[in-house]
């Protein structure tokens, strides 16, 4: 296989604050020698673990990029022991779009690991990741939230492993985390994602859903940097003891939490995020958008808990997913 040809522009092994870019050529018609620079800072200082925090793995969720671009300026190179590697848009040209996907290639970079040296860009960038980035790591926090497309009660989320130890240290960072709810979550389609590589990769890996709609909130951006903040206490790599307060467990491996919609029309919710939903409740309904007079689709769920995601856009399409119920622990 050919090398990789993203190049990056600091040392990963100098002590010091550093800020840089990771460097991908790429030639277009609007730069023939350009190159895609993706914002990078690495702050070392002596030995200790490693954190590798990331941000718009989708390029229209905010609050990761928000969060890590103030740590970024902020953290104080004497409060850390260790390394913190931060990468505020790793998907920064679906970042500069606002689109969940690259402009230049279509492709989904959480779908898209290992990735290739001599592919397309995001399959490179990917490819970067998975060979250079994540060996260099310890722990691994990968900000999420809904986009434009979903909303999101605020959870840290770790997965279910084979690897029971693995799993029980991927459950404590994300407690650390210290969000409002703390999930135990099964993927629905695991192939390809970045959280599937680092936890392959033996690494303890924290993701999150923060909100949604293509926006932040105060609250949501909060929410973000304290947590990362408590994750880098975790580790032992940021000085100081993690703050805690209350954060409910809730859960969404058992059977009828996912709900994808089988009719398309214009969704009128009924239940709201965070609200309480016994089996059976209706979550929604389904009207047609091309004539009067005709009932709606009525959406029930199928468990019992608490909503924790729903459809974001006024409008929904067949298979799109319209609520994800989670139980609570």
């Amino acid at each position: 296989m050919p090398a990789n040809p993203i190049t990056s522009t600091v040392l990963f092994d100098t002590d010091g604050k550093h800020h840089g870019f990771l460097r991908l050529p790429f030639s277009r018609d609007t730069s023939a020698w350009g190159s895609i620079m993706i914002p990078i800072t690495v702050i070392k200082n002596g030995t200790g673990p490693t954190a590798l925090l990331t941000g718009a793995n989708h390029g229209d969720e905010y609050e990761g990029p928000i969060a890590l671009q103030g740590l970024a300026l902020d953290l104080d190179l004497s409060d850390i022991t260790g390394r913190v590697i931060i990468v505020p848009f790793m998907n920064t040209p679906a970042f500069h779009a606002a689109r969940r996907t690259s402009p230049l290639d279509g492709m989904n970079l959480n779908r898209s690991f290992p990735g290739a040296p001599d592919g397309s860009p995001t399959q490179k960038i990917a490819n970067y990741f998975e060979e250079t980035l994540l060996p260099l790591a310890d722990i691994v926090l990968d900000f999420h939230s809904g986009g434009k497309t979903l909303d999101f009660i605020p959870f840290a989320a770790a997965h279910v492993l084979e690897d029971m130890d693995q799993q029980a240290a991927c459950i404590a960072a994300m407690q650390s985390f210290n969000a409002p709810y703390s999930m135990i979550l099964h993927e629905i389609d695991a192939v390809g994602m970045y959280d599937t590589a680092a936890e392959t990769a033996g690494k303890v890996f924290v993701s999150t859903e923060l909100g949604g709609g293509g926006s932040a909130t105060a609250r949501s951006a909060q929410i973000a940097r304290q947590g990362a903040e408590n994750v880098l206490k975790h580790a032992g790599i940021l000085s100081g003891l993690p703050s805690q307060a209350p954060s409910l467990a809730i859960d969404t491996t058992g059977p009828g939490c996912f709900h994808l919609s089988e009719a398309a029309g214009l969704l009128e919710p009924i239940i709201d995020l965070g609200q309480n939903v016994s089996e059976g409740d209706i979550l929604a309904r389904i009207w047609p958008i091309d004539r009067t007079g005709v009932p709606p689709v009525t959406v029930v769920s199928r468990a019992s808990g608490i909503l924790a995601a729903r459809h974001f856009p006024g409008l929904i399409a067949v298979g799109d997913c319209l609520a994800v119920v989670a139980t609570l622990e």
